[in-house]
């Protein structure tokens, strides 16, 4: 696995994201109301709806579009909808960096 920098936990306010892109996906990271981060594929299954500009409650986001339900903690979409988004397994370190871990394959780059 290969480690991103994306950015600063501090730069994240609670119940927000960050978009950032990695090769040639968008990534939203999430900050939940107890700080943890969450990173998932920018785009809904559905119609595409950019998930960084939805509404987050718990350890779910609210697509802007059509109020699809997604969990982006493992990226399933709640039912009575169906479909998933990618998710990124997040890291920080004690210099409040923030991390994505993701496969390491030619030309991947933040």
């Amino acid at each position: 696995m290969k480690r991103i920098l994306v950015g600063k936990v501090s730069d994240i306010p609670t119940l927000r994201s960050r978009t950032v892109r990695v090769g040639g996906t968008e990534v939203a990271v999430f900050k939940l109301s107890s700080g943890a981060l969450y990173a998932v594929e920018n785009s809904c299954p559905h119609k595409n709806g950019k998930l960084s500009e939805g509404i987050v409650c718990d350890h779910h986001v609210f697509c802007p579009l059509h109020d699809w339900k997604i969990n982006v903690k493992d990226g399933l979409v709640q039912a009575p909808d169906e479909g998933c988004v990618k998710t990124f397994q997040v890291e920080t370190d004690e210099t409040d960096s923030i991390y994505l871990l993701v496969e390491e394959t030619g030309g991947l780059t933040a």
